[in-house]
């Protein structure tokens, strides 16, 4: 293979990439348009696979029968008329007598069903306006047209049920009626009645099928739903298709193994904790009988990080999703928080914007707050909580001035028993549950915790639910 031809190779192959990548890119953005336009639920989806082939289907099969049948049928009725006017019109210009037009005019009306009246010194009047869309119009004059060779004049659109045609004769104008049914397939909206309204009734079917199949479907979402947001479901039952059924089913039994296994934990950790706190008190008992001392200040001391630290397991095995939702006010838990805070020496700052009467669990919202402040106080000396309230939102912002935490490890910081190092939450009285406190009370309402740069040069840990 020569050079010459080696790069003529090359560069076909180079057009067939660029081509190939145009196509990718226009698929890609026909795709994504099409996601944007389709609807997104199971109910409307079903309803599409549904009808789009119905309307292709009457669509193919009414093009069939007006192109084949009616058009057909249509043309060949207005060939016949055409034929018979053709015929009459022969025997008018043979017969041109009196006598032999009144036997012509018999003869049409009992045999061809044609009613013909003769207008001696008559001429055609001028070209009247056509009908925009006349299959019988187009039809019957394109056939009279063919067959007539005679100056002639139609009107299908003057009466209802009749056809006018005038004829120019020698010296005289030859005027003929015939019924509309003679020339045009008067029936055909029969046919599409009957389609239309089987497949409305057919539609209307599906339409109450579809629901009562989409129905517990949206159940068992909705049940989901609710299980994850630590609600109740015990309206749901497993209803619909078997496929449906065995959903609801293993819905059923994977909720039971969570609860049972959230049971478990919690009773296991009260256990401990209860005869943990049975030792501490005796602990207690015996520092205040020894007396004020160094050494049993650094055991008090040691003792109430204990209590603490218990008293953060006991929270965080404490089940919050019994707690009744109540209106509450949001102000008000942030003015707390913002108090509590000063008392450890933290300078806080605190407003809220927007109705503050939200339908929350107050205590899981409480402790969310306090142990967000709580991380913020530990690790810096000003703190800003911001509070908004909006249609659809409530929104809670903890800014501070500490040290922050790496983007990378945010998401560490959450899971329980976790404590960076070098990081905000390794201090000596901590347990690694306040985070993860605070998100899953958020998440028992619906919402979220996440973490971002303060404007203050620290830590923003945001409390995002819907309300």
């Amino acid at each position: 293979m020569s050079l010459l031809d080696t790069h003529m190779v090359g560069a076909a192959r180079e057009r067939l990439k660029l081509t190939q990548a145009r196509m990718r890119e226009n698929n890609a953005r026909f795709g994504a348009w099409f996601n944007r336009i389709m609807p997104k639920g199971l109910y409307a989806r079903s309803l599409i696979i549904i009808v789009t082939p119905m309307v292709i289907l009457q669509s193919v099969l009414a093009f069939v029968f007006m192109e084949r049948h009616y058009n057909t049928v249509t043309r060949r009725l207005s060939a016949a008329v055409s034929q018979d006017i053709t015929a009459i019109a022969d025997l008018a210009v043979s017969f041109p007598t009196p006598e032999d037009q009144e036997r012509i005019r018999q003869i049409a009306q009992t045999t061809m069903g044609l009613t013909i009246d003769f207008q001696p010194g008559e001429r055609l009047p001028p070209p009247g306006t056509k009908p925009f869309f006349s299959i019988l119009d187009s039809a019957f004059t394109g056939e009279l047209g063919k067959r007539l060779g005679r100056p002639f004049w139609t009107d299908t659109v003057g009466r209802s049920n009749l056809i006018e045609v005038r004829v120019q004769l020698d010296g005289t104008v030859m005027r003929v009626f015939a019924r509309r049914s003679q020339a045009y397939l008067s029936n055909s909206h029969i046919f599409l009645v009957w389609m239309v309204g089987t497949s409305l009734v057919l539609l209307g079917v599906a339409i109450v099928f579809l629901r009562n199949q989409i129905k517990p479907i949206e159940a068992l979402a909705d049940a989901a739903i609710a299980f994850g947001k630590g609600r109740d479901v015990s309206g749901f039952r497993p209803r619909g298709a078997r496929e449906v059924r065995g959903a609801a089913l293993a819905f059923l039994e994977m909720r039971r193994r969570i609860e049972r296994q959230i049971e478990q934990r919690t009773t296991m950790l009260a256990g401990v904790s209860h005869d943990m706190r049975t030792i501490l008190t005796r602990f207690k008992l015996e520092l205040a009988l020894m007396g004020d001392t160094p050494d049993t200040d650094a055991l008090r001391k040691d003792v109430d990080e204990l209590q603490s630290m218990l008293e953060a397991y006991l929270a965080f095995a404490r089940d919050d999703t019994g707690e009744a939702p109540v209106v509450a006010d949001i102000a008000r838990i942030i003015d707390d928080t913002r108090f509590n805070a000063e008392r450890h020496g933290a300078k806080v700052t605190a407003s809220f914007t927007g109705d503050p009467m939200v339908m929350i669990r107050a205590d899981a919202f409480r402790r969310c707050l306090a142990n967000l402040a709580a991380n913020a106080w530990r690790h810096g000396t000003r703190m800003e909580i911001t509070g908004t309230r909006d249609d659809r939102w409530l929104i809670v912002t903890v800014d501070d001035d500490g040290p922050g935490i790496p983007a990378a490890k945010r998401e560490d910081v959450f899971r329980p028993f976790v404590r960076l190092d070098n990081a905000r939450n390794q201090d000596a009285g901590g347990s690694g549950l306040g985070l993860t406190i605070a998100r899953d009370a958020a998440r028992s309402h619906g919402g979220d915790v996440s973490l971002s740069d303060s404007p203050l040069g620290g830590l923003r840990a945001m409390v995002r639910i819907p309300v």
